[in-house]
């Protein structure tokens, strides 16, 4: 096994016994990164640099005998959304090209403290809005299993890059599905964190309701030693509440006998490939065989989530993007002739098309007249949906859905059709409006590309989601397959 596709626990293993340096290991992600980043395209930005300089500073500590932490010395990359202080952040758009942010997002400060070595920014669709990586301003990136195929997104610099090997793990952001999907795609393993577990200072805003912040790894265990490190509040983040975090590994091999499993009806209609769906029934079969009970279960108003999410998605985004107008930071048109022209030309060269798609929209859901229509309906149908999440979690430990309708498709399959492509979230962006956590698996094959099985629970249990993939992942192989590239 080359040093890049060890796992986190098994390069701190290795780490901690003076078998390999924190500077061997990141050397070897850049020389895979040299063999494979020109198909896959999974980097805006490389700190190659930074990176050795961090890894040495590990291998001094290891030297003189201090303890290290599990993320120390391990190679991680960054959603280009999460500020770092003195590398670029482009949240994928012109807009914001040559930004370089006087601080750390909170996440990647914790990480940092960690140990952590930043390999480097990781490509995404522009502000996180897109489910493909094609709406980046600055490449596209390629699902590793079929270059011809999106890896999805808007985290799929992430999941491609972890999965091509340029990295030992990722940091995506997920506001409606966004690390679970191209995680699914991908063949990785995705944690959406309840909203608030993780803080989102120093994170570019999409939709400030529904953002979070988590992690893409190779499976469950290593995701709960991310989770470790991230989880928290943070007085820089109001909307992360006093919650105690708990120790993720400490129960992830307990037995998951009696643990209530629902199946919820809605999500297993017309529409779903029925192979995914057998794939699906698999995975749960497996659960099962282990001791978990099986019952149907039902979220009778989530059929109406995506219509009320991509209202209030684009009301806030519309809101967060008015802070781009070419005078204060980033794009400046150099062709403004007054004040007015000034805002017009900038926000036309530097957003791409989705970006202003969506900021129209929003901003028409949030005009005089439309705001009760659309923005104030939408948001009872959140509360809607919240609610039957709630009821159906009193009834069952966790849910288990499909994350996608279908596996990885084409580039340009759904470029023309805006609609088609936001259907493709129709099984996670019910999850953000009900600020639940969720994890993606994956749990099998279809046609050689991976299928990712989403197992969903209560506010704040990270630690019983992360326990049962662990189990579920004890029992699989599918996390363990590598596509040739």
């Amino acid at each position: 096994m080359d040093l890049y596709e060890l796992t986190i626990s098994q390069a701190h293993e290795k780490l901690v016994n003076k078998e390999i340096s924190a500077k061997q290991l990141a050397e070897s992600v850049f020389e895979r990164i040299d063999q494979v980043e020109d198909k896959v395209g999974a980097y805006i930005t490389l700190t190659k640099e930074q990176a050795l300089k961090q890894a040495e500073a590990v291998d001094k500590k290891i030297a003189g005998g201090e303890q290290i932490g599990m993320l120390a010395g391990i190679p991680g990359g960054i959603k280009d959304l999460l500020c770092t202080e003195g590398v670029q952040t482009t949240a994928g758009s012109k807009i914001l090209e040559g930004f370089v942010p006087p601080y750390d997002a909170t996440a990647v400060k914790k990480l940092k403290e960690a140990g952590f070595v930043l390999i480097g920014k990781q490509n995404e669709d522009q502000y996180g809005m897109g489910s493909s990586t094609e709406n980046s301003a600055y490449k596209k990136t390629a699902n590793p299993w079929d270059l011809q195929r999106v890896p999805g997104g808007s985290s799929g610099g992430g999941a491609a890059g972890l999965k091509a090997g340029e990295c030992l793990f990722s940091i995506g952001t997920d506001t409606g599905g966004s690390i679970r999907q191209p995680s699914a795609f991908c063949g990785t393993t995705g944690l959406k964190v309840t909203y608030g577990r993780v803080s989102r200072s120093g994170v570019v805003a999409y939709a400030s309701s529904l953002d979070t912040i988590g992690p893409i790894a190779r499976n469950a265990y290593d995701a709960a030693l991310i989770l470790q490190v991230l989880a928290g509040a943070d007085p820089h983040d109001s909307t992360t509440p006093p919650v105690a975090v708990p120790n993720y590994t400490a129960d992830i091999d307990k037995s998951i006998k009696g643990l209530k499993i629902g199946l919820p009806k809605e999500c297993f209609v017309e529409g779903l490939d029925k192979q995914i769906e057998k794939i699906i029934m698999q995975g749960v079969d497996i659960l099962r065989k282990q001791g978990a009970e099986i019952r149907e279960v039902s979220l009778p108003h989530v059929k109406y989530a995506l219509a009320a999410y991509y209202i209030i998605v684009m009301s806030e985004a519309s809101a967060n993007l008015a802070r781009y107008d070419g005078i204060k930071f980033g794009h400046q048109s150099k062709d403004g002739k007054d004040l007015l022209e000034q805002y017009k030309k900038s926000r036309a060269e530097g957003f791409g098309e989705e970006a202003k798609r969506r900021i129209m929209l929003g901003t028409y859901a949030l005009s005089a007249g439309y705001y009760d229509a659309y923005y104030l309906q939408a948001q009872k149908v959140r509360t809607l949906v919240k609610q039957d999440f709630e009821k159906a979690l009193e009834e069952v430990d966790i849910m288990i859905t499909p994350v996608t309708p279908d596996v990885a498709f084409k580039f340009g399959a759904n470029s023309d059709d805006p609609v088609q492509m936001y259907l493709e979230d129709v099984f996670t962006i019910s999850i953000n409006m009900a600020g639940v956590p969720a994890l993606s698996l994956p749990a099998g094959f279809k046609d050689g590309l991976p299928v990712g099985m989403q197992i969903i629970s209560k506010q704040f249990s990270e630690d019983l989601l992360l326990r049962v993939g662990h189990r579920f992942q004890q029992e699989t192989d599918h996390h363990l397959k590598t596509p040739k590239l």
